[in-house]
C-alpha cells in the first residue's frame, strides 16, 4: 500500500509520500509542490486546475472559475448544483473532480498507485455546529473514496504542522501550534521531543486543540467590504432617503465561493432593477460593469494581492479600471487593521480558550511555530505572539509544513 499525506486548502493543496523513508512534496503543477485549490471549466476542453486554472480565467478564456472549494464542506452549498458549462454539477462533486486531477498528477509523479491518504482537516470545519462539523468530515471521506482512495484517515492540521515541526525539536518542549490558513485558524498545543516522535500512539502529548472558521478568505472580504465596494455603490443611498443599495450583491462578489452566484443572469437582472431605485445609479454601474464582464474572481485576486503587499509596505491600490476608466482604491495598511481587527481579536480568544483547555499559562509555552500564509499578516502575527509574549517564535514551511506532517502521519498510520 502505497499512502499519502493530503493537505486540501481552501487557497493552495500540496500532498506528499515517503521517498528513501523522508517525507516529500509531489510536484502537482510543473515544478511547484504547491497548487492553488482552484478548478477551471471550458465549454469544450478538459479542466484546468492550479495556476493554469486562474491564468486561463484572467487571460480571459470563456469558462468557468471555481476557487476556496473547501469552504463549502459543511454547508448547505455542498449538494446544490451551480452552472458548468451545459451541465449543472454538485459542488462536492466539483470538488471531487479537483482532487482526482491532483491524485493522477502525484500518481504520475511517484510513479506508482496511492490508494490510502491521511487526510487534514481543520478544527472545526464549521463553528459551534457539531453535526454540521461531522457531516463535512464524511463528505470529505466520500469524496476520497470516490477519486480511488481505499484507505481514509483524518488528522487535525495544527497536529500536522506539529509533527513536522517536531524534526527539528532537540530536547521536550511545549508548543504552541498556530496555523492560519485561507479558510481557519486552528491551534494545537502539544508536547514535542525527539523521545517522543518515535510513539506510535501520540494522544496523550496532544494537550488542546481549538478552531474558529477565520482565515485569509475572510480577511480578503472584509477589505475588499471596507475599501473597495463602497466604490461600486456598498452603502450608497436609494431615491428613498432611509435606504442603502442591497448589499447581498457586494458581500457576493467580496466572496470567492459566491462570486459564481453573480453570472446567473437573475442577480443581474436585480442589479439592474436597484440601479433604477439608487439615488447613485453611476456607482450600481459600475457593480453592473463589473458582473457583467464576470470579473469578480479578479477583482477578487487583485485584493488578495493588495492583502498581501501591505504585508510589507503602508499603502497600495486596487485598479478598478474595468468598472470606470481611470477608477483605483487607494488601501492603506492602517484602513485593513481597522477593518479587520475584530478577526485578528477572534484568532486571540481562541488561543486563549486552548491554553485554558490544556491547563497551561502563557509562560508555560515553550514555542510557537507559524504555518499558513496568513502568519504574514502583521496584526495576525501580533494578535498570535501576543498571546504567548515569552515563546520563542520557530517559523515554519508557511505553504508546506501541514502536507510534510501528514506524510508523517501517513508512514505512521499505513506502512
Amino acid at each position: 500500500m502505497t499512502a499519502c499525506g493530503l493537505d486540501f486548502g481552501t487557497s493552495n493543496t500540496t500532498l506528499g509520500v515517503v521517498e528513501g523513508g523522508r517525507p516529500a512534496l509531489v510536484r502537482l503543477e510543473g515544478e511547484e509542490r504547491t497548487i492553488p485549490s482552484a478548478i477551471f471549466f471550458a465549454p469544450s476542453a478538459a479542466a484546468k486546475v492550479g495556476r493554469a486554472a486562474m491564468s486561463a480565467y484572467l487571460d480571459g478564456e470563456a469558462g468557468r472559475l471555481m476557487r476556496s472549494l473547501k469552504s463549502v464542506l459543511g454547508t448547505g452549498l455542498i449538494d446544490e448544483a451551480t452552472q458548468v458549462g451545459r451541465e449543472r454539477v454538485k459542488f462536492r462533486d466539483v470538488i471531487a473532480r479537483y482532487l482526482a486531477i491532483v491524485k493522477r498528477r502525484a500518481e504520475a509523479e511517484a510513479g506508482r498507485e496511492i490508494d490510502a491518504v491521511a487526510h487534514g482537516r481543520p478544527v472545526h470545519f464549521v463553528d459551534g455546529d457539531e453535526a454540521a462539523d461531522q457531516r463535512a468530515e464524511d463528505t470529505l471521506r466520500e469524496i476520497a473514496l470516490s477519486v480511488g482512495f481505499r484507505e481514509v484517515s483524518f488528522q487535525f492540521e495544527p497536529v500536522a504542522a506539529a509533527l513536522d515541526y517536531e524534526r527539528e525539536v532537540s530536547g521536550e518542549e511545549l508548543a504552541l501550534i498556530a496555523d492560519i490558513g485561507g479558510g481557519t485558524s486552528d491551534f494545537s498545543v502539544i508536547r514535542l521531543g525527539p523521545d517522543r516522535s518515535g510513539r506510535e500512539d501520540r494522544k496523550g502529548d496532544i494537550l488542546a486543540n481549538e478552531g474558529v472558521r477565520v482565515g485569509g478568505v475572510d480577511f480578503d472580504r472584509r477589505l475588499s467590504l471596507g475599501s473597495v465596494m463602497p466604490l461600486l455603490g456598498l452603502g450608497s443611498p436609494m431615491k428613498r432617503r432611509e435606504l442603502e443599495a442591497p448589499s447581498v450583491y457586494f458581500h457576493d462578489l467580496a466572496t470567492w465561493s459566491s462570486i459564481n452566484r453573480l453570472y446567473d443572469g437573475r442577480a443581474l437582472r436585480q442589479i439592474r432593477e436597484v440601479r433604477r431605485e439608487a439615488a447613485r445609479p453611476e456607482l450600481i454601474d459600475r457593480l453592473i460593469r463589473v458582473v457583467e464582464d464576470e470579473r469578480g474572481h479578479g477583482l477578487a485576486a487583485a485584493v488578495e494581492a493588495a492583502k498581501i503587499r501591505l504585508s510589507d509596505g503602508e499603502e497600495t491600490e486596487v485598479a478598478l479600471g474595468y468598472a470606470e476608466q481611470g477608477l483605483v482604491a487607494p488601501i492603506r495598511r492602517a484602513a485593513f487593521e481597522r477593518h479587520t481587527a475584530a478577526l485578528g481579536e477572534k484568532i486571540a480568544e481562541r488561543i486563549r480558550r486552548c491554553l485554558a483547555a490544556a491547563g497551561l499559562k502563557p509562560e508555560s509555552i515553550d514555542a510557537v511555530f507559524l504555518t499558513g500564509g496568513s502568519t504574514r499578516v502583521p496584526h495576525v502575527r501580533a494578535a498570535i505572539l501576543g498571546e504567548v509574549p515569552a515563546a520563542r517564535v520557530v517559523e515554519g514551511d508557511i505553504f508546506g509544513a501541514v502536507g510534510t506532517g501528514l506524510t508523517i502521519e501517513a508512514a505512521r498510520r499505513y506502512g
